[in-house]
This record gives C-alpha cells, sequence and structure tokens, in this order.
C-alpha cells in the first residue's frame, strides 16, 4: 500500500510538472515571450543561477539565449537584457516604456514602493523632479558644495594622516568622509570621524548592501500630490544611503587596484603633481588638464561594476521589443554590467586597463558603453554630485600619500565580498605613506 501511495504521488508529481510546462509553452508561444532556459515548478530557474555569481550566470544564459531571454526566480518572470546595445534600446530609445521599476523582494519589505528610488508612475515623476530641484537648490554644480567635498577631504587625509603608515581597514574613514558630505546635505551638519552613533549607520549602510547582494532576498490641498512625510523621508534615506555606499565602494576598490598596479598609481601622482602640485587642494576644474587621472576613475567605475545587474526596471506597457512581446508588467533586468564588460566597446574587459578611456594622443574619450551610473529616464539622480566626490576624494588622498598594501600586490584578490544585485568591495587594508 505505501509503496502504491508512493507511485501515486510521484505519478501527480509527474503530470503536474507536465502540465505546468505545457501551459509555459502554450503562453510563450502566444506572447512571445523571448527564449530561456525551461523553468521548474515553484522554483523557476534558481537551480540554474548561481547565488554567490548572480551576474556571471545570467551572462553565461545570455551567451546560450541571446541578448533578450526569460528567467523565472520562483514564479517571478524576469525579461533580462544582455550587451551595450540592448541595454540602450531598452533604456534610451525606449525609456517611457521600460521607465517602471521592477520588484526587489528585500527592498520592497522596507519601503514599499515609496521614496524617488523605488516609486512608479505619477509618484515617481513628482519625486524626480522635486529631488533634481532640491539638490540644485543644496548646491549642486555649484562652487558651494564644491568647497564642503574639498573641506570632507581634507578631514579624510587627516584621518588617514594619523595611521603614521601603518596597516588599517579604509572601509569607515572612506564611508564617513562620503556619508558626511551627503549628511551636511540632507541634515545640515557633518559628524566627527569618532561619532560612534553616526559610525554605526555606516556599518548599517554597509551590511545592507551585503544583504542586498543576492537577488532571493506639500500641497495637502492637492489629492493627487505625493509630497507627504513618508515619500520626502525615504526619498532623503535613499539618496543618503545609495549616495553613501555607490561612491565609497568605488572609492574602495580603486585604492585597492592602485595598490596593485602600482605603475599606474604613479602616474596619476605624476599628473597630480603636475597638474596641481602640493601646495593647494583639488579642484573640479583640474579634472579637464588631467585625462589620465580622468580615465583611471572611469575604468575603476567601470571595473568595479558595482552594480552588475542594476536596479530592476518593468515595462508599463504590453511592448513589443526586438521581435518579443513583454506583457505590462514584466520585471527587467538591464546588465549593467555587461555593458560595461562589452567587448565591443571596450579592450580587455575583464581586465584593469585605463586606455579604454584614452585616445591614441592621451587624451580623455569617452565611451558610450560607460553605464556605472545607468542611463535613460531612470539613471542616477546624484551622478553630478557622485563625480564631483570620486575626483575630489581620489585625487586629494594621493596627493598626500601612496597607497602600499601589507602584501605582495601581486596576490591582491580583486573579487568582490559578495556578488548579486551589488558588488561588495572586498575588504582590505592598506598602508598610506605621506609623500
Amino acid at each position: 500500500m505505501e509503496l502504491r501511495g508512493a507511485a501515486t504521488l510521484f505519478l501527480a508529481a509527474c503530470i503536474s510538472c507536465l502540465i505546468f510546462l505545457w501551459k509555459r509553452k502554450q503562453k510563450q508561444q502566444t506572447s512571445k515571450l523571448p527564449p530561456g532556459p525551461t523553468p521548474l515548478p515553484l522554483l523557476g530557474n534558481v537551480l540554474q543561477l548561481s547565488r554567490t555569481h548572480l551576474f556571471k550566470s545570467l551572462v553565461t544564459l545570455g551567451e546560450k539565449y541571446g541578448p533578450v531571454f526569460t528567467v523565472y526566480l520562483g514564479s517571478r518572470r524576469v525579461v533580462v537584457l544582455c550587451g551595450h546595445e540592448a541595454v540602450k534600446q531598452a533604456l534610451v530609445d525606449h525609456g517611457e516604456v521600460f521607465g517602471g521599476r521592477g520588484r526587489m523582494p528585500t527592498l520592497d519589505r522596507i519601503f514599499h514602493g515609496y521614496g524617488v528610488i523605488f516609486a512608479n508612475g505619477e509618484r515617481w515623476k513628482q519625486l524626480r523632479q522635486f529631488s533634481i530641484m532640491t539638490l540644485r537648490n543644496f548646491g549642486m554644480g555649484k562652487r558651494s558644495l564644491e568647497e564642503r567635498i574639498t573641506e570632507e577631504a581634507q578631514c579624510l587625509v587627516e584621518e588617514i594622516r594619523k595611521t603614521k603608515g601603518s596597516p588599517f581597514d579604509p572601509s569607515h574613514p572612506i564611508g564617513h568622509a562620503i556619508a558626511s558630505v551627503l549628511s551636511a546635505i540632507t541634515f545640515g551638519q557633518r559628524f566627527d570621524y569618532q561619532d560612534e552613533k553616526f559610525a554605526h549607520i555606516i556599518d548599517a549602510i554597509q551590511d545592507l548592501f551585503l544583504e542586498l547582494s543576492t537577488p532571493w532576498t506639500q500641497e495637502k490641498q492637492n489629492p493627487q500630490s505625493e509630497f507627504h512625510t513618508k515619500n520626502l523621508v525615504l526619498s532623503a534615506v535613499h539618496l543618503f544611503f545609495g549616495g553613501t555606499e555607490m561612491v565609497s565602494s568605488t572609492l574602495r576598490y580603486g585604492f585597492l587596484l592602485l595598490m596593485k598596479y602600482t605603475e599606474i598609481q604613479g602616474k596619476v601622482q605624476e599628473e597630480i603633481d603636475h597638474v596641481i602640485g602640493k601646495n593647494r587642494s583639488p579642484a573640479t576644474e583640474d579634472r579637464s588638464q588631467m585625462p589620465y587621472t580622468h580615465a583611471v576613475i572611469h575604468e575603476i567605475q567601470r571595473f568595479s561594476n558595482i552594480i552588475p545587474l542594476g536596479i530592476p526596471h518593468a515595462v508599463i506597457q504590453d511592448t513589443q521589443f526586438r521581435g518579443y512581446t513583454l506583457p505590462k508588467g514584466t520585471d527587467v533586468f538591464c546588465l549593467l554590467g555587461s555593458a560595461l564588460q562589452d567587448p565591443q566597446h571596450f579592450i580587455n574587459p575583464e581586465d584593469f586597463d585605463p586606455r579604454n578611456f584614452l585616445d591614441e594622443n592621451g587624451s580623455f574619450k569617452k565611451n558610450n558603453a560607460f553605464v556605472a551610473f545607468s542611463s535613460g529616464k531612470r539613471m542616477c539622480l546624484g551622478e553630478g554630485l557622485a563625480r564631483m566626490e570620486l575626483f575630489l576624494v581620489f585625487t586629494s588622498v594621493l596627493q598626500h600619500f601612496t597607497l602600499k598594501s601589507p602584501i605582495n600586490p601581486q596576490e591582491i584578490d580583486l573579487t568582490p565580498k559578495a556578488s548579486g544585485f551589488w558588488h561588495v568591495s572586498p575588504r582590505y587594508k592598506l598602508c598610506a605613506h605621506p609623500r
């Protein structure tokens, strides 16, 4: 009897699988979804996707199924776009249709669709316009904001100087410097490097991004207004958390790369000495005269590939795309990392090479596949601020210190600490020797 019961259950499971696969095939033929690996009931394609190297496993599937394909994360259908051309076509050429924000279960439980990054529809339009206006009012692109960043960069230099060349983990001081700039913008004040409460906030930010590295995870008279406390507070939180970790993680990766590639560090310092010298602080106007440093910073952003999957998008209506039909509400992963590593646009894309942003004369050259800040209507609101922070902090530190690793440079491991939706930079120690 027990054997007969087990056989019945097995037969029922097989029939259920066949029905599921038949319905999926029928639906796919009707809706003309992009191709993709066959999903399992309930599990979808999770067994074909690496939990620790999600980006790489998606790129591998792209090599098999093409630049546009479908995967299932459990029962959740996701269309994946690989390579610069597919990503550009969606985010730029069809930016309005692909302008919805896709689901991120961990963050959805926290923000519930509020705040500028995770909002959709009219809410997102109002909050984005408000955020852009507010950032400009707070000094985006103005001298006052540059002075604030320069002051914080010098505070970071003095904090590093206290190490006296001894090995230290740069995560906290770098994170504190970037967070202090954003704190001054959003809250009107900075915090001392020894402030324990602020240190806990920085740790919490880093822990949250580590968790998110896995995908399993005023106008009261206007009833249509989205300017209420929850939206405004969470938009400030988005700016603070996202801006802090994105820039600080890029800088951490950058300093690690320069310890490994010491000749590149030397060339950057030569350019700093020639253009800025040692007696004044760097200024954003120096950037145009420093093509090599400018290229190195871009290459750090490209190589570190902080958001390889991008933040999920969603199509806001039934959409025809490259011969396929994407039903309204379909989540879309635009793999920014695949654009940043597109071999048609970058030489030896898996290597760290500033020549990707230099022409034959040594002048800085733009690269259309550089989408570190995403692209289109949903591109990073704080791009201007981030670029300013990266240049001023990066050059300030290298103006005053030579960065050396406590271990042999050849032994430095550049592998991310975690690799899912975000690449979390590895933890390491460096020695900052005064120049």
